[in-house]
């Protein structure tokens, strides 16, 4: 039903692709507009009003070493690096 689509970004001017499952995810969430600007280009505006993000450090309650995260570590609450973090989450 739903074939590729070349489509031309309205700010940096490349073409991008509109994928057919793209344009199938498009109508599942009832949007009737297609895209106007590129991934790269929509990342871009997305971020632009963030500032950079606050980073603190805490210690990780599995293995020890330093853990950089992006939100204010609480006593009660134990911190994970990303390596441990990872290890938790695929154990379930």
């Amino acid at each position: 039903m739903y074939e590729d689509k070349t489509l031309v970004c309205k700010d940096c001017g490349n073409e991008f692709v509109f994928t057919a499952g793209e344009q199938e995810f498009y109508a599942s969430r009832g949007f009737e507009n297609e895209p106007q600007r590129c991934k790269a280009c929509r990342d871009a505006r997305k971020n632009a009003g963030r500032g950079p993000r606050e980073m603190f450090t805490a210690v990780c309650a599995a293995c020890g070493k330093e853990a950089r995260v992006p939100f204010k570590p609480r006593e009660d609450r134990p911190v994970y690096c990303s390596d441990c973090f990872a290890k938790m989450k695929e154990q379930g």
